[in-house]
């Protein structure tokens, strides 16, 4: 077979571009909406994009949710063409982060149950003293083995 597969490619045209499917993805962007009609403004204009699956629109949090085979960047272009002030969603959940109240990380205004996603809050891999806490841990379930 190895033959063959050498000779077809001289059968095809190899100008013709083949187009790579983008990876499905998630993408979380912060939109200041302040109605129902910016609301519905953003949600269609993301929602008539190519490769979008689903569109999801929390106004509350000022936060929109895009999935299917998109590039980050043209959905956040996308949205700041409707005149939106928008930028990709900052904030990680409270819980996934060691240190939340650093001075960076806390926010007033980021929706309850996230800080923002610094570097400073999280914990550094090599951090020998939180591994050692663990140990004596209620978190721990071989705590009560070492003690």
């Amino acid at each position: 077979m190895g033959v063959l597969d050498y000779f077809s490619n001289f059968c095809y045209d190899t100008s013709i571009r083949r187009n790579k499917r983008k990876p499905l993805q998630t993408v979380e962007i912060k939109v200041k909406m302040d109605c129902d009609g910016c609301e519905r403004r953003v949600k269609n204009a993301v929602k008539r994009m190519k490769g979008v699956k689903t569109v999801e629109v929390i106004r509350k949090q000022n936060r929109v949710i895009v999935s299917g085979y998109i590039e980050p960047q043209r959905v956040l272009n996308r949205i700041k063409s409707t005149g939106k002030r928008a930028e990709m969603w900052p904030y990680v959940p409270y819980n996934l982060v060691s240190y939340p109240y650093v001075a960076q990380a806390y926010d007033k205004k980021a929706p309850s149950g996230f800080v923002k996603n610094v570097p400073q809050a999280r914990l550094t891999p090599n951090a020998t003293e939180e591994k050692i806490t663990y140990l004596f841990s209620d978190d721990n379930p071989n705590a009560c083995s070492i003690m």
